[in-house]
């Protein structure tokens, strides 16, 4: 019997490789366009280098939204307080508007809770 030799097949180091190759190669593998075993021989990789790259790349993109989350929250907070800001102008105008004309308004064309909270407004400004 002869015995013969294994063959290593010598794998690309995943450190040679740019980070957008390496999102490319597992774009390519989550698109279904090749799978993993393919993109293993194309590009010369191991399957468990592309496995590891699968996993660090999904923690990376986790990542990447739950920072894109906060600013998102962040975001909503200054635009909840920019409308609060401008309800309490609006409010004031209608009260000065109420004063000057001598005219109650806000009870006729207003939604009820509204009507209510400016009065409340009123009463607060008066003492």
């Amino acid at each position: 019997m002869d015995s013969q030799k294994k063959q290593t097949c010598r794998k690309r180091n995943g450190k040679e490789v740019s980070f957008d190759f390496k999102i490319s190669v597992i774009d390519e593998i989550n698109n279904g366009q090749i799978s993993a075993n393919y993109a293993s021989k194309k590009y010369n990789i191991s399957r468990s280098t592309i496995a590891y790259w699968q996993q660090k790349l999904s923690n990376f993109r986790a990542q990447s939204k739950n920072m894109s989350k906060d600013a998102e929250l962040k975001k909503l907070r200054e635009e909840n307080e920019m409308l609060k800001f401008i309800k309490d102008f609006q409010q004031d105008i209608i009260i000065e508007f109420e004063r000057v004309t001598g005219q109650e308004l806000s009870k006729k064309y207003l939604p009820e809770h509204i009507a209510n909270e400016i009065q409340r407004k009123k009463k607060r400004l008066t003492k």
